[in-house]
């Protein structure tokens, strides 16, 4: 299920941003408080970037060596469509359980 969030997570990110570089997504989930190591999200963007859900672009940095750039793809803003669908059910779903458990 943590790899399931992950990946919502990750394409919610780029898709706000248009375009990101991986320590960006890094500093953001880290902020959010979902601790992700760099050997668990390169996997992940790769994978993404394979599924036809990513792309990237490669640009020279001053600081050392070129950055790939992260974008969402249409097929990546339609899965992320869908999957923040199942998300609002779930919450909505959990929620229920949550409040009746209380009365």
């Amino acid at each position: 299920m943590r790899k399931g969030v992950l990946e919502f997570c990750i394409l919610a990110i780029i898709s706000k941003n248009k375009e990101v570089y991986a320590s960006d997504i890094l500093m953001q989930l880290k902020n959010a408080e979902l601790i992700v190591v760099e050997g668990t999200l390169y996997p992940l963007l790769t994978r993404l970037k394979n599924d036809g859900l990513l792309s990237y672009r490669w640009e020279e940095s001053k600081s050392g060596p070129p950055r790939k750039y992260y974008q969402i793809t249409e097929t990546g803003t339609q899965l992320l469509s869908g999957l923040q669908q199942g998300w609002d059910q779930l919450v909505e779903s959990v929620n229920t359980i949550a409040k009746n458990h209380n009365q």
